[in-house]
């Protein structure tokens, strides 16, 4: 039995309203993650999360995940996916859907039994489809994932510091095309062929792997971070609602700094490889922040100066709307408050999350010691 239940659409929507906070701008977007757990709820399947100091020895846990690149399509890549008959017409499944057949086909080909769903991450899409397919099968999810936060390789993770090997991995795309990663050469190649397999998908490819006992399960996930999820979505909507200065609220709540708040100014992004990149810049009335982002945000800088980066967390909010910003929808004009918050001790010394690993000579500073000065 869950030990937090969702069991309205208010519940599911300040849930993934936390989730995309986390996401750090990545994750897929809110709306997916969202008609991911209505279905469920829809369709009388009980949707919530369970400690994961509770389930036992004997349980056999599973990680599911959306893997590809969650930029728009511009007119010359839907008409190159008409020409593979890839259209909305012959679309054969939803985000939480393509999880759980991308469990069904790892079940399959290890022969392995799983009953214990663990996110990847925390994110409006993947979080969220990931539970979708827990309750579709019947599963429970915990409560808790690997990694604390959203991020573009699945090297970035608890899972892979501790050492534990990343493949098998079942892929389904959106389109029903299945793919087994029987085996890798090393970490790094599991993204690597994972990502080309979600390129010849066009989008997001639900995968799954990562089969672990209930103990290895239990110390190697960041315990509690769903319930920190949905208590930030349900603080945002209700301070918002009671007129209060939602983002100061927020990060008194969470121990979190506002870098800045401002407009939205210039936007460059790209489809490339599987990821989506791109630079913002934010004119905050004296102040130019600039931010760079992988999916997820990585690196800020303040005034043309390194400032902030990963694996802190680093957020935009609408300023308008109080709802946090993924990547594919911020846009020129907008007013945001850009806001970063320390990430979790399992990804303070994350090298594969810092700067240098995406080619910046900056080194990190946490934002703790960033904000003391």
């Amino acid at each position: 039995m869950a030990t937090m239940k969702l069991t309205t659409q208010q519940q599911v929507e300040d849930f993934v309203r936390g989730c995309t906070f986390f996401a750090t701008g990545g994750g897929g977007l809110p709306a997916n993650g969202r008609k991911s757990l209505m279905d469920e709820l829809d369709a009388g399947r009980e949707i919530g999360w369970v400690d994961v100091a509770d389930i036992p020895d004997s349980s056999v846990s599973v990680c599911p995940f959306l893997m590809g690149s969650i930029a728009p399509h511009d007119e010359a890549t839907v008409k190159e996916m008409a020409s593979y008959e890839m259209t909305p017409e012959t679309s054969v499944n939803l985000e939480g859907d393509r999880m759980a057949k991308a469990i069904l086909a790892l079940q399959e080909y290890t022969g392995k039994k799983f009953d214990v769903v663990v996110p990847i991450e925390l994110a409006g899409a993947n979080t969220a489809a990931a539970m979708a397919a827990a309750a579709k099968l019947g599963m429970v999810t915990v409560d808790g994932d690997y990694t604390g936060r959203a991020i573009p390789e699945i090297v970035q993770i608890t899972y892979n510091y501790n050492g534990h090997c990343l493949t098998p991995v079942a892929s389904i795309d959106e389109w029903g095309n299945e793919c087994i990663i029987k085996k890798a050469i090393n970490p790094r190649t599991v993204e690597h062929l994972g990502k080309l397999i979600s390129v010849a998908g066009y989008g997001l490819a639900g995968q799954a792997g990562m089969a672990l006992d209930g103990k290895t399960t239990r110390k190697t996930v960041i315990p509690g971070t769903l319930s920190e999820c949905y208590a930030a979505g349900k603080l945002l909507r209700e301070a918002r609602e009671a007129g209060k200065d939602f983002v100061k609220e927020l990060l008194d709540a969470f121990g979190g700094y506002e870098l800045g708040r401002g407009v939205i100014t210039a936007k460059e992004d790209s489809d490339e490889g599987g990821y989506y990149w791109g630079t913002v810049t934010v004119d905050c009335g004296g102040d130019e922040l600039k931010y760079w982002f992988k999916n997820e945000n990585h690196v800020v800088w303040k005034n043309g100066e390194p400032y902030v980066t990963s694996p802190d967390i680093i957020a935009a909010i609408d300023l308008e709307t109080g709802e946090p910003v993924p990547n594919p929808l911020s846009h020129t004009g907008q007013k945001i408050a850009l806001v970063a918050l320390p990430c979790k001790p399992q990804q303070e010394n994350a090298e594969l999350l810092m700067p240098r690993y995406f080619g910046f000579d900056i080194d990190h500073v946490p934002v703790r010691e960033v904000m003391s000065k």
